[in-house]
């Protein structure tokens, strides 16, 4: 059986190919447009972190990963609180990776011992002043946003011993940009900042 194309008229095959040429473009755009989804970026959200134990000395782990951050390029900054030495201070930070920079406050070792407003020795208030120095360094950095990490080593014993303010900080963690990861490490670390921590490590073992 031989088949053969059929010559009769279809009115639907002349109307196709007598369509107007300005209603084949609109279709041919409507095609395009709809066939291209809108892209929504997403910016980056940082992470408040806590390493915490019930000793002091679990920041070991911390500034190694502070570190690699910084040898790859980002801007990481970490503070001591209650760390002291020789020639530190604001003045006296320490750069490493290239963008790392490394604070510790102006005194001449470490901080154990509590201090309150109504202490009257002047050496007591003269280390919280440090401390402060450095808190609020800290502090702008993070609001300004031009960091990427920081870290903040030992400042839930610094709050415990009476050196900073602790709804100084819950302020300053509330309103912190979004971009920015910030970890907490050392023991005392309050409660309310647990809640907020994102990601939490304990460390249950001395040395």
């Amino acid at each position: 059986m031989n088949a053969r194309l059929s010559t009769s008229y279809n009115p639907l095959y002349q109307a196709k190919l007598e369509e107007p040429e300005n209603q084949k473009e609109e279709l041919t755009t409507s095609r395009t447009e709809t066939s291209r989804p809108s892209l929504h970026l997403v910016s980056q959200e940082g992470q408040l972190q806590v390493h915490t134990a019930a000793y002091r000395g679990s920041f070991s782990v911390v500034l190694s990963e502070a570190l690699r951050s910084a040898g790859l390029g980002s801007r990481v900054m970490v503070a001591q609180f209650l760390k002291g030495g020789v020639n530190q201070g604001p003045n006296g930070y320490v750069r490493l990776c290239g963008t790392l920079e490394w604070l510790r406050p102006d005194v001449s070792e470490c901080l154990s011992n509590p201090v309150s407003d109504s202490d009257n020795d002047s050496e007591s208030q003269s280390c919280k002043q440090a401390v402060l120095n450095i808190w609020e360094i800290c502090k702008n950095r993070l609001m300004e946003g031009n960091i990427d990490q920081l870290v903040l080593d030992e400042v839930g014993l610094a709050i415990a011993l009476g050196y900073i303010q602790e709804s100084d900080v819950l302020a300053t963690l509330e309103e912190r940009p979004g971009a920015v990861d910030v970890i907490i490490t050392g023991p005392s670390i309050p409660s309310r900042i647990i809640d907020m921590a994102d990601q939490i490590t304990e460390l249950r073992s001395g040395f």
